[in-house]
């Protein structure tokens, strides 16, 4: 396993494994490693010759200096799980080599308006725009490949495939199912900085997604209503206090009022947990888990860049 800090190190690496007709898998992560990054390396290693793993704590998404500090970090143990699971190449950037005028912003970000707006948009300004500046920067050293991503971060993954369609960068985006602990639980590496109780509290996410699924299979098709129904199965619980639960259009995240098609809604559910934010959301049918990309993206060769590459 080769573990690399340099964008030209990286990047020289994977194309050097295309050169040969190898096909790449990208696992980007903030580390902290869980049995979920471990799927997506796994259906990497399931579906590509080579599979690299970024592990970067990106300052540039963090709205909230004390959140970015208090951020598990456990390279150490995140590089056994690397080799454990069977990765080739293991990019871990300084944030000097990702943003070289840091602490001065970077002069150049990337903003995909409309699907970043809402939501965890709204609550977190700015993140975004730091998701899809890293996110293009790693589609950037890495070239052309399929990239994993947990659909946990559901309007992550909307956003990134909006980037990637509006940049016609050469990058299939592959949707993975949330992995969830027995009792529910979204597997996150922010769960680590729940108490006890809080662990316990936390389920109520999980459970209100059911119990609007549960709604939609009984008859329900009122947007709101369903949005009530999560409502109300979180107020259960003290300790959780929600930001927002609703239902919408699973590719444009619109909130909807009626729902005409059950195979095309989520439900996306936000909350503080104690001193912790956690997401969650679900799809109303199970058969819907994952909506396929606006269109088709084009595989490319190995010569391709659609960005510059930094370094």
């Amino acid at each position: 396993m080769d573990v690399v800090e340099t964008a030209a190190a990286c990047g020289a690496l994977l194309d050097a494994a295309r050169a040969t007709g190898a096909t790449v898998g990208l696992v980007p992560t903030m580390g902290a490693l869980h049995a979920g990054h471990v799927s997506l390396v796994e259906r990497a290693r399931a579906e590509c010759d080579v599979v690299a793993v970024s592990i970067f704590v990106n300052p540039l998404q963090f709205g909230d200096p004390e959140d970015m500090e208090k951020y598990p970090r456990t390279l150490e143990r995140d590089l056994d799980v690397c080799r454990e699971a069977g990765v080739d190449v293991v990019f871990v950037p300084p944030v000097s080599e990702m943003y070289p005028s840091w602490p001065a912003p970077p002069a150049t970000t990337v903003s995909v308006l409309g699907v970043s707006e809402r939501w965890e948009g709204a609550a977190r300004p700015g993140h975004f725009d730091g998701v899809a500046t890293v996110v293009a920067k790693l589609f950037s050293i890495a070239g052309a490949c399929r990239a994993y991503f947990g659909l946990k971060d559901f309007q992550q993954l909307a956003v990134v495939r909006r980037m990637v369609l509006d940049l016609l960068q050469p990058v299939e985006i592959v949707g993975c199912p949330i992995v969830r602990e027995a009792d529910g639980l979204a597997l996150s590496s922010r769960n680590v900085r729940l108490s006890a109780d809080e662990r316990r509290a936390a389920t109520a996410l999980a459970r209100a997604l059911d119990a609007a699924r549960g709604a939609v299979v009984a008859g329900e098709r009122s947007g709101p209503a369903l949005a009530g129904v999560m409502r109300a199965t979180v107020a259960t619980e003290p300790l959780v206090e929600l930001d927002y639960a609703v239902a919408v259009d699973a590719a444009t995240l619109d909130a909807l009022d009626t729902v005409t098609d059950p195979g095309a809604v989520r439900f996306l559910v936000a909350a503080l947990v104690g001193p912790v934010r956690l997401i969650d959301n679900g799809a109303a049918l199970a058969a819907a888990d994952d909506p396929a990309p606006l269109v088709p993206i084009p595989t490319a060769t190995a010569e391709v860049r659609n960005l510059e590459r930094i370094g």
